[in-house]
This record gives C-alpha cells, sequence and structure tokens, in this order.
C-alpha cells in the first residue's frame, strides 16, 4: 500500500481540523497499529507519511468480508 502525507489522509476522510485529526483519528490507528509512520524518530518531519500494517490490511479485509455478506 502507498504511503500518504498527513493532509492526503485529512482529505480522504473529509477532516479540517489538523489537531483534532491526529487526536482523534491518526493517534488511536498509530497505537492499535494499523497504520505506522515512516519516520517514527521524527514524528513531525514534513516529510512524514504514514502507511497500513499487515494487521491494517487484516482489519480492512475483515471489513470488506463483513460488508459484502
Amino acid at each position: 500500500m502507498e504511503e500518504k502525507a498527513l493532509l492526503d489522509l485529512m482529505t480522504i476522510t473529509g477532516r479540517s481540523d489538523r489537531t483534532k485529526f491526529r487526536h482523534q483519528v491518526l493517534n488511536p490507528l498509530l497505537e492499535m497499529g494499523f497504520i505506522e509512520m515512516t519516520i517514527p524518530d521524527k514524528p513531525r518531519s514534513s516529510k512524514q507519511r504514514y502507511k497500513i500494517t499487515d494487521l491494517g490490511l487484516k482489519m480492512l479485509n475483515q471489513l470488506k468480508e463483513k460488508k459484502s455478506e
């Protein structure tokens, strides 16, 4: 899966408030292990990107299967 910047993720989810997005969406996904940072030692880097983990892909596939039932 491709890497996405914070603003790309915000656009995809229809969010506009960066702080709320970080607290309500991004941080929980990171903590649960569904996504990961490409530069974990520099979380505020302008070059920071996020990518889905194997666990995140597994969860997405499970959700898709349930939706198709």
